[in-house]
């Protein structure tokens, strides 16, 4: 998913990893445009995915 993409649909995106992975919190979640590199490094630390596991993810979301 593009960054466009993802920035449109983030609270649906967020409501859902957060349903899924119940130790998720708003910091992690916190989207600001151009940093996206660090909310994909913060969920790859809470999931134990790789970057583009994360990223796949939340596109197939």
């Amino acid at each position: 998913m593009n960054t466009t993409g993802l920035k449109g649909k983030w609270n649906e995106v967020k409501g859902k990893l957060k349903q899924e992975f119940a130790d998720l919190t708003d910091d992690d979640l916190l989207y600001e445009e151009g940093k996206e590199d660090e909310l994909y490094g913060r969920l790859q630390q809470k999931v134990g995915k790789t970057k583009d596991e994360v990223k796949k993810m939340i596109a197939d979301m």
